[in-house]
């Protein structure tokens, strides 16, 4: 068994600044058996990944992520680049036997995906995807509401998760907007709804998809007199049946004027449902027939101490946890699964799932039929 977790980080950007957090405070939140220890922070740029580094806590700098793979004290690596680098980083990663953890989208394709993860499998190593989301302790009590039955038979799942960062046409033209990263919104950000829905259904079986794109192109960030064409989408539906025999709808949207972060879900049962909002996200709404006639609705409950693992940050309920937390969390649970331990967290086989789903939607948008996953 590994004696502690020496990470290496490639990409000091936004979520490469979230991922070094949640690394550093791992061990001061949780009593964890493995330490983890911040070895190298490797970006393109080396005053970049030296800047970095020393904000951040890394021992070391480097230009060249290749120095992370070659360096035998790092046993992980974490990867916080563009889509596109991540099946080179990852493969070169599992061949050198060291753990590995990538933001999401795990990989631009399918195919690639898929030999990450066999990869990996075949190696021995353990993985894990950045679906932070399903961290939540909210997120946890709607699972064990529906597992416990409280909800009856389950119906329906009405999953959104919409923000409006390219809402403005004015926007230059960004990597997320390169066909080569794999898709647009719904690979981007819809990739969470599709593993909550997942996390809390269960397997989807088939789905009927419209992906489109409104904002057709952008200016060229090298010229901005000119402009470059946008090839991916914007929004995408979805209608979805589950394996279960449940239906469910999706929409993804980076251009939802005025939404911020609006992961949202319902999910209906034959005894009643739950309704969830990441804007307010230290709170879940629960409706149940069962409650006394005239006196029912939905109600709220607030995340405390009694939501494993709400009690590790603040003692009291009601003081809420942020976006922080949640990959502080999902650190928690991944080198909880390098230790040796089931802790259920995504790893690169939820990867992917999660991209075939995304593949298949976009498949069906092109051939206006449903589609089996």
């Amino acid at each position: 068994m590994e004696m502690a977790v020496i990470a290496g980080l490639i990409g000091s950007g936004f979520m490469g600044k979230t991922h070094a957090l949640a690394l550093a405070n791992v061990n001061r939140i949780f009593d964890l058996p493995l330490a983890v220890q911040l070895h190298t922070l490797g970006d393109i740029d080396v005053q970049t990944a030296r800047k970095a580094a020393r904000q951040l806590g890394f021992a070391h700098a480097t230009g060249d992520w290749r120095d992370l793979i070659s360096n035998p004290d790092i046993n992980l690596i974490d990867i916080t680049t563009p889509n596109r680098f991540h099946k080179e980083m990852a493969l070169a990663a599992i061949k050198a036997g060291k753990h590995v953890y990538c933001e999401k989208p795990l990989a631009p394709s399918v195919a690639d995906c898929l030999e990450m993860t066999l990869a990996a499998e075949r190696e021995g190593i353990q993985t894990a995807v950045g679906f932070n989301y399903l961290k939540n302790p909210m997120m946890k009590l709607a699972q064990e509401i529906i597992a416990s039955g409280e909800l009856g038979e389950i119906r329906n799942f009405r999953g959104i998760h919409a923000e409006d960062f390219m809402a403005d046409a004015r926007i230059p033209w960004t990597w997320r907007l390169d066909p080569a990263g794999g898709g647009g919104a719904l690979a981007d950000i819809g990739s969470h709804i599709i593993a909550t829905a997942r996390y809390l259904i269960g397997p989807i079986a088939d789905v009927m998809g419209e992906a489109v794109t409104l904002i057709r192109e952008r200016p060229d960030m090298a010229d901005l007199s000119r402009t470059k064409p946008v090839e991916v989408d914007d929004v995408c539906h979805a209608f979805m049946r589950f394996e279960n025999g449940a239906t469910g709808t999706l929409e993804a949207s980076w251009v939802a004027s005025g939404r911020k972060m609006q992961h949202d879900f319902e999910i209906s049962g034959s005894k009643g449902a739950i309704f969830f909002s990441q804007e307010r996200f230290n709170e879940l709404e629960l409706f149940l027939y069962s409650d006394r006639k005239g006196q029912q609705g939905f109600r709220k409950i607030f995340a405390g101490p009694e939501h494993e693992p709400y009690g590790a940050f603040c003692v009291a309920g009601g003081h809420q946890i942020g976006f922080n937390d949640l990959k502080t969390i999902e650190v928690r649970d991944f080198v909880l699964a390098i230790a040796g331990q089931k802790t259920g967290h995504a790893d690169f086989r939820e990867g992917y799932e999660v991209q075939k789903t995304v593949e298949t939607i976009y498949a069906s948008s092109r051939e206006r039929q449903w589609k089996k996953i």
